[in-house]
């Protein structure tokens, strides 16, 4: 985890530029025809030596923030004119995050222990040439996830699904998933005097529950109409 006399100026300034120009009238020749050609120092001193290869270049912006136990995924846009074989290499990689150098993504699945700020990533591209470009630094946040709860209330059955009296209530099934009808979730109340019950430690989401009641001898009525509720 990682967390600089105006007047003089102005006259260096003026002296610096009439040596740019003297130096450039130095390196001018005459061709056999009178005009002005530039010499080879010219060339020699343009950036890159006249080599002709263009660098790479790299965007985009990553994710800030993520929740603990959930996974965080980037990978930038990068390109070159030269249509070159681009690699990536990362500096501040996350201890949770894992990089993959032939496309620039950054993925992971920090967890509960991993909450706290990660900063000074960079991700740079390469082509064949090692010429390069970076995106960065930048940071991403693990946050820790507010757990929630749900309270939910119904009114005990007095019919079987036949019509008859329920004589033999023996308690409730609650039942809750991502879902409406897939329900991996699931409490047993051997009470049916109890007529609500508290679901708690539930990450953010949407989540749809629905119950279910049964007699002595085991049997269990069908799910009821699904509730909604949204956790934040």
């Amino acid at each position: 985890m990682q967390r600089k006399d105006f007047s003089r100026s102005i006259r260096n300034a003026a002296t610096l530029s009439l040596l740019s120009v003297a130096l450039s009238a130095c390196l001018m020749e005459k061709d056999s025809s009178g005009f002005n050609v530039a010499s080879n120092a010219d060339t020699a001193g343009v950036a890159g030596g006249g080599s002709g290869n263009s660098a790479p270049s790299i965007s985009g912006t990553p994710p800030s923030q993520v929740n603990a136990n959930n996974l965080y995924s980037f990978t930038p846009t990068a390109s070159d004119a030269d249509e070159d074989t681009l690699t990536f290499s990362i500096s501040g990689l996350p201890p949770w995050g894992a990089f993959d150098t032939r496309t620039g993504e950054l993925h992971g699945l920090p967890s509960d222990a991993d909450v706290g700020v990660y900063d000074s990533i960079k991700i740079t591209v390469f082509d064949d040439s090692s010429a390069s470009d970076s995106l960065g630094p930048f940071s991403v946040t693990v946050q820790a996830i507010s757990m929630g709860a749900v309270t939910l209330n119904w009114q005990p059955p007095t019919q079987n699904e036949d019509g008859t009296p329920l004589v033999d209530l023996a308690g409730y099934g609650i039942y809750w998933g991502s879902s409406a009808g897939d329900y991996p979730n699931s409490v047993k109340i051997d009470n049916p005097g109890i007529s609500s019950y508290v679901v708690d430690n539930l990450a953010p989401g949407t989540y749809y529950f629905a119950a279910t009641s049964f007699n002595y001898a085991g049997v269990e009525s069908g799910y009821s109409d699904p509730a909604t509720k949204i956790v934040n």
